[in-house]
């Protein structure tokens, strides 16, 4: 910050999200990630005379999927418009898009804002679009060319420019990201280069009465998370610096950029002056017919869109008391977040017992596999059996994760836990005048420790811990720790008063 000036940046954001279709948007080619380059390419892909794209529908019906998880209003009426530009790796030296009728506008998304409290980011437009090829540089004193890639349906979302932090950048693209995998519209594999990110940022300078506003930069096709949150802070700094050493450089008397991200340099580089609109020479494709949809359709498409991540996170935290840390891990992944409120029914405490079992050593297991918890035990009926086991005290705490950690191990998508307990002797006694028994053994067993729970104040807090632990032991952690607590706390009481 430089002396006597307020600053606020201004960030408006196009991502690009690849779609989870099996061929590409306007022919057969089928979408492989890492196939020999140039191995799925045909006469249309090519852009070759004569050939004629044909809409892949599923392409379409997945980016209304998603316009309406973003509360877009979905167009009765769209088209396709020619993008035209020459780039190598663009053979028509057009690109088949959507100009001024995209299929979905006017939506929002809430976030986590930084500065506390939920933040609402406008969603401008959302539309359908092909990909272009890919340059490579790894060959030195030329560039390759892989047109793999082209034809790739994308679904491109722009958003107002609502955003004025990085951190609140970085939060809106983590959470798109798990919604566009919670719809099943997109992988969204970074290391595929399944989103793509470029941040418009400008800032706001003000000095005294007067404001001022910098040249927007356009930061070009971020892929990682991080690199969105580095390249907003950086270009924010440089941009005010730049307004210091020259108060010409304003919006209107300064070109607006695209720039590119050194992750090495940790900075953004010149790239080329931005295109306006204009630049591309838009018109509407005269081989591919408008798209027109009905209400009913749109209806019965967003009565299938499942629960938002950041609504479920909500519901588990006001409904089932869960922290706000848990309830995220377990809406992380929709096939856990499934299992989860299938096992627990409702019932808010399964939900305590069902956190600590899947949070625990079974996601621990998980993770070390590379899985998800419901990809390795998906069975919600038997995570209920087992939640319930522990929750009604036919087994202790420990034994439940030993049995769901077994199961498992054993890979098994079916499994009886009440016979598993029996077969491995693990039903909690419920008789009491056993566990007293049991009680009174390991007393006489452990005077020492007795000892300190009467009259040693520095061991008085741990010695009824200790003592539960012995009757445990002695019992082969068959007896139940609740109520084997409460009868050595009144044991000790009754030494006391004696």
């Amino acid at each position: 910050m430089v002396a006597g000036l307020t600053t606020r940046t201004i960030v408006g954001l196009e991502i690009h999200v690849q779609l989870a279709t099996r061929t590409k948007l306007f022919c057969g080619c089928a979408l492989e990630f890492g196939a020999e380059a140039n191995s799925r390419t045909c006469p249309v892909c090519l852009g070759l005379p004569g050939s004629l794209p044909v809409m892949n529908r599923a392409a379409f019906e997945a980016s209304v999927r998603f316009a309406l998880a973003m509360n877009c209003k979905i167009a009765a009426y769209t088209k396709w418009d020619r993008k035209s530009y020459y780039y190598p790796d663009l053979p028509k030296n057009y690109q088949i898009s959507q100009y001024d009728l995209p299929l979905g506008y006017e939506g929002h998304c809430d976030i986590d804002a930084e500065a506390g409290g939920s933040k609402r980011i406008r969603i401008r437009r959302a539309h359908l679009e092909e990909d272009a090829g890919k340059n490579l540089h790894d060959v030195p004193g030329c560039s390759l060319v892989d047109l793999n890639r082209t034809g790739t349906p994308l679904l491109e979302i722009v958003t107002e420019p609502d955003i004025e932090t990085a951190q609140d950048a970085f939060e809106f693209c983590t959470g798109l990201q798990k919604l566009a995998v919670y719809l099943g519209v997109s992988e969204a594999s970074m290391q595929k280069g399944h989103m793509r990110f470029e941040p418009n940022i400008n800032v706001e300078i003000s000095r005294g009465g007067d404001v001022y506003r910098t040249p927007i930069s356009e930061v070009k096709n971020l892929n990682s998370f991080r690199a969105v949150r580095d390249a907003i802070e950086y270009e924010s700094k440089r941009q005010v610096q730049d307004w210091v050493a020259d108060e010409n450089y304003v919006f209107g008397k300064a070109a607006n950029e695209n720039r590119g991200w050194n992750a090495d340099k940790q900075m953004t580089e010149f790239q080329r002056s931005k295109e306006a609109a204009h630049d591309y020479r838009y018109f509407p494709d005269p081989d591919l017919m408008p798209v027109t949809t009905s209400t009913a359709w749109v209806e019965e498409v967003r009565s299938g869109l499942p629960e938002a991540p950041t609504v479920r996170r909500d519901r588990l935290v006001s409904s089932f008391g869960l922290t706000p840390a848990d309830a995220e891990l377990i809406v992380a992944d929709r096939g856990d977040a499934d299992l989860f409120d299938a096992a627990i029914h409702g019932d808010k405490k399964l939900a305590k017992r069902m956190t600590s079992l899947m949070l625990g050593a079974a996601k621990k297991l998980a993770n070390d596999r590379e899985l998800t918890v419901s990809t390795v035990l998906p069975n919600a009926k038997c995570w209920q059996q087992l939640v319930r086991m522990v929750e009604d005290g036919m087994v202790n705490a420990s034994a439940g994760e030993r049995l769901l950690l077994e199961a498992m191990e054993g890979d098994a998508s079916d499994v009886d836990f009440e016979q598993m307990a029996k077969d491995h002797n693990l039903i909690q006694v419920q008789d009491v005048g056993q566990m007293a028994a049991w009680v009174e053994q390991v007393f006489k067993e452990n005077a020492g420790a007795v000892q300190d729970a009467l009259s040693n104040p520095k061991k008085a807090k741990a010695a009824p811990g200790f003592l539960t632990g012995k009757v445990m032991q002695v019992s082969g952690g068959i007896a139940d720790p609740k109520v084997v607590g409460q009868l050595i706390a009144a044991k000790i009481k009754e030494m006391q008063a004696g």
